[in-house]
């Protein structure tokens, strides 16, 4: 499989409710996703994305266009395409009188499943919870409950494995594990879709990036090819005297520390020395230096912003 979503014009508009209008979340969507990627999809709340979402997993119906989920027509056969993707939600919905153990293998049934083909136990110990399978989901902490939806997804073995922000409201150590299954996961074939706030998340584990907003793909690049976008680079200096002011030659930098500042440069117009050079001719004695290169969160906000 080469591909294992596309999308062609697809198109969501909301009915007119109420006082308000139609309201259109998806303007005209072209998008591929390769097959085997771990591709990240990114946008302001309200862009579309739980729309595109809710689309491919047959939640929503779409207005118009075309969509294929590993090759399966949402039109023609979605029975197909919904048991070729998992969907981790935001929201941790589960009974409190039930274990992880049981609520696999409900799932499971769902799916239409037999016993013999459930791997219910390779799931728990593939997500850390081997130890929790018999325990009341009432006991459980959030970081297992949404470890726990994670292999709910993975039940029936989709060959794609959606991941609508997964790591929102855990702390760092738990955003970690739950990092390190994904690219587990990724590692062994599946392809990985996922929405994230966090957006290192993004650039750490993503090989590809779109960017979504007001309802239109924005952006759709490699990862490195778009945070090459932004030509710009800062450098910090520490100097060996303190100051209260930067002198007139260096006026377009920011004072940190009385005896630290920043300046801005595009390494496209002029070069680092050079910017050294300046610093060294306003009198200073340079006794440390540290660069910054632009990130995701920069593009991000300019392309959102000037779309």
């Amino acid at each position: 499989m080469e591909n294992a979503i596309e999308l062609t014009a697809l198109q969501k508009i909301y009915a007119a409710s109420g006082k308000s209008g139609e309201k259109t979340a998806l303007k005209s969507i072209d998008l591929t996703i390769p097959a085997g990627s771990m591709f990240g999809l990114l946008g302001p709340n309200g862009a579309g994305k739980s729309t595109m979402i809710n689309i491919l997993a047959g939640l929503v119906v779409k207005t118009s266009g075309t969509a294929k989920v590993w090759g399966y027509d949402i039109d023609t056969d979605l029975r197909n395409a919904k048991r070729s993707i998992g969907v981790v939600a935001q929201e941790l919905s589960f009974d409190p009188f039930f274990t992880p153990k049981q609520i696999l293998d409900i799932q499971a049934g769902y799916y239409g499943l037999s016993k013999s083909n459930r791997w219910t136990d390779e799931l728990l110990d593939l997500v850390g919870l081997s130890d929790k399978a018999n325990a009341w989901m009432r006991s459980l902490s959030g970081g297992m409950k949404r470890r726990l939806m994670v292999a709910k997804a993975m039940v029936h073995k989709p060959p794609i494995l959606v991941l609508d922000e997964p790591t929102a409201g855990v702390d760092v150590e738990l955003r970690r594990q739950l990092w390190a299954n994904v690219r587990m996961l990724n590692e062994q074939g599946t392809t990985i879709l996922l929405t994230t706030h966090y957006l290192e998340e993004a650039e750490e584990l993503c090989d590809q990036i779109a960017i979504i907003n007001h309802g239109d793909i924005i952006a759709n690049e490699r990862t490195s090819a778009l945070l090459s976008r932004i030509d710009g680079k800062e450098i910090r200096f520490t100097v060996d005297q303190e100051m209260e002011t930067l002198p007139n030659t260096l006026a377009e930098g920011r004072l940190i520390t009385p005896n630290s500042f920043t300046l801005c440069y595009r390494p496209a117009e002029t070069s680092a020395g050079a910017i050294i050079d300046r610093v060294q001719g306003a009198g200073f004695t340079i006794t440390d230096i540290t660069t910054v290169q632009s990130d995701l969160e920069d593009i991000f906000i300019q392309l959102t912003q000037a779309a």
